[in-house]
């Protein structure tokens, strides 16, 4: 899959939100969020789907680093329209932007090569910028410990 850049349009999120850095949230926490905000997805109201959508919200550092480094992590489903958010969760809103849009295929474990290729070698090529945030889409093909898991990253760009 080739990496190609999209604009889309604002939309809002409802679900959990969570500080951490990646080693903590691969430890555990991320799954176990994971399945409260499954568990719970009937009480928030005008899902759009049920795609699950990991929002990840950096720290524009220079030295930041994922792996040791804590930022912020929101586990959540996209709705049609603000409204009531369940207790313990929040609303988020996602501004337009542009984005760069690359599929994962292959195990999540291994997720760490297609940000590498994307943050690393597209941004690189393409010259253009990252901003603060990027976010990932588990749908219907999210299987997660099989080859055939795909998972579409969305980079946001200035």
């Amino acid at each position: 899959m080739e990496a190609k850049v999209v604009t889309l349009s604002p939309f809002h999120v409802v679900g959990y939100k969570i500080e951490a850095d990646i080693n903590e949230f691969e430890s555990g926490l991320g799954k176990n969020i994971y399945d409260s905000l499954f568990e719970r997805k009937d009480e928030i109201q005008d899902k759009k789907n049920e795609n699950v959508i990991l929002i990840q919200i950096y720290p524009m550092e220079p030295d930041f680093n994922p792996q040791v480094d804590r930022f912020t992590h929101i586990l959540c489903y996209e709705v049609s329209k603000q409204g009531d958010v369940p207790l313990d969760m929040i609303g988020h809103a996602v501004g337009e932007s542009k984005y760069v849009t690359y599929t994962h295929q292959g195990l999540e474990s291994d997720l760490s090569r297609s940000y590498d290729y994307v943050y690393g070698q597209w941004i690189r090529e393409t010259g253009n910028e990252p901003k603060d945030y990027d976010f990932e889409i588990w749908d219907e093909r999210y299987k997660p410990e099989s080859l055939e898991n795909e998972i579409d990253l969305f980079v946001a760009l200035k």
